[in-house]
């Protein structure tokens, strides 16, 4: 099957926090690769580090001041984000990537997208845009390594996307939105590859 491998970096996990980079790269589990051609990273507008540091987590202060300051300063207004990525999901290059889906809309895949992701998603671009684009199944690597946790197959540790990293010899999360979706989609390869060659 193919899917859309995203991820996103926000202000914080709060309903009220801001959506401030979105990456994605589809990939294929029969050909076992990504398509970094249709990779794309968009920094979506937010308030400045100042005004929004008294409410930002300590982490986030810490780690991403430089990625607040660039989604301030250089981010798409979240209407032309909106619009960048509907031209994106409609355009000939990525409709033709998914045409042997059966004409079904695209699968998104991603990492505790309940959490954030899918939240946010709803939330910014609307739940219309949303249920026009995507298809209403997803697939997450969070609860597939819970599944392969329970069967025994990879280590309890493996439940954090860390340790899952770790694990997988592919180093450590990188916190950035496209870095991070191409990453989850190939630690979702290689524990296909890991329990094909185990079975």
């Amino acid at each position: 099957m193919r899917y859309l491998s995203i991820d996103i970096e926000a202000t914080g996990l709060n309903e009220n926090d801001y959506m401030i980079e979105f990456g994605m790269i589809p990939f294929c589990t029969e050909t076992k690769k990504v398509e970094d051609s249709l990779a794309r990273n968009f920094y979506i507008k937010c308030p400045s580090f100042e005004t929004l540091k008294p409410r930002l987590d300590k982490w986030v202060i810490e780690h991403n001041e430089m990625l607040i300051h660039k989604a301030h300063v250089t981010g798409l207004h979240m209407d032309s984000f909106r619009d960048e990525l509907e031209t994106y999901l409609i355009s000939k290059e990525v409709k033709n990537y998914f045409k042997n889906e059966k004409n079904e809309k695209i699968i998104l895949f991603g990492k505790s997208m309940s959490a954030i992701d899918l939240p946010f998603l709803n939330r910014d671009l609307s739940w219309e845009f949303m249920r026009k684009h995507f298809h209403h199944r997803n697939l997450d690597l969070s609860s597939t390594a819970n599944t392969l946790i329970d069967l025994k197959f990879i280590p309890a540790e493996c439940s954090s996307g860390s340790k899952l990293m770790s694990f997988l010899g592919m180093g450590e999360v990188k916190h950035t939105a496209l870095e991070d979706a191409k990453n989850t989609a190939l630690m979702y390869l290689k524990l296909l590859d890991m329990f094909q060659r185990k079975n």
